[in-house]
């Protein structure tokens, strides 16, 4: 049957369409909907270390020179008492927060239990404090994670699920970018039924420059499979991090 075209004016006779304008109304119509499917990431993401150890880099005195280079640009002088050690403490700094672009998140992941014992619901590990750092301005994120999985069989330590969290985060972010990355890892190795990640974290870049709206809070989520295709599996999720600090 064919569709009819909705007069703009009262009483402005309707006219039946052609095939050729049905055909392109369809064509608009798909273009302007979005695809629903997830962006697929890159496999290298979370199956190895983001850095080869063949990899060339600038080595430590270069990147302390850089260090001196900067505190020369905001106006300071680097021989003054308190910064003479400065550039050596920021690039033993950087080590330490960016750890997790020498870390594998499948290894991680890789170590699984059987003992289940015929559980066949999700796993909740709420409240994963991170600290990361926007790739924008090189400034602190921080707040909490919250990670569900339904696992088929075999189930992986709990406090993995907290170290992939931290792999993740010690690299230059954003917030989106972090939640997919630990949705995809759990679900590309562990194969569950369905993942379920929500972030929850306050942005240093808006809450001390630009605007400085400090308290501001950044919420993101990711879900596949089963918490993707069931609200109510959705929404029991969201109960479950919502619920009561114990």
């Amino acid at each position: 049957m064919d569709a009819l075209i909705k007069p703009l004016r009262p009483n402005q006779p309707t006219e039946a369409k052609s095939s050729e304008t049905k055909s392109f109304d369809s064509k608009a119509a798909a273009a302007r909907i979005p695809d629903s499917r997830a962006a697929e990431l890159d496999p290298s993401e979370f199956l190895a270390a983001a850095v080869r150890a063949d990899q060339p880099r600038p080595s430590r005195a270069e990147a302390e020179q850089a260090v001196q280079t900067l505190l020369h640009y905001i106006g300071e002088n680097p021989n003054r008492e308190g910064l003479l050690d400065t550039p050596r403490r920021v690039v033993e700094s950087f080590d330490e927060l960016y750890q997790g672009y020498h870390q594998s998140p499948a290894e991680v992941l890789d170590r699984t239990f059987g003992e289940t014992s015929g559980y066949d619901d999700f796993v909740l590990v709420r409240d994963i404090e991170f600290t990361s750092q926007c790739e924008h301005h090189m400034m602190p994120f921080y707040g909490k994670a919250h990670i569900a999985y339904t696992p088929v069989e075999r189930v992986v330590g709990l406090s993995k699920l907290a170290r992939l969290t931290d792999i993740f985060a010690r690299r230059l972010q954003t917030q989106e970018h972090l939640t997919a990355q630990i949705a995809a890892a759990i679900d590309e190795i562990l194969k569950p039924r369905g993942v379920a990640v929500m972030i929850e974290a306050e942005h240093t870049c808006m809450s001390v420059r630009g605007v400085a709206k400090p308290g501001a809070v950044t919420f993101t989520s990711r879900f596949t499979g089963m918490f993707r295709d069931n609200p109510a599996e959705q929404a029991r999720f969201l109960t479950m991090v919502r619920g009561p600090q114990r």
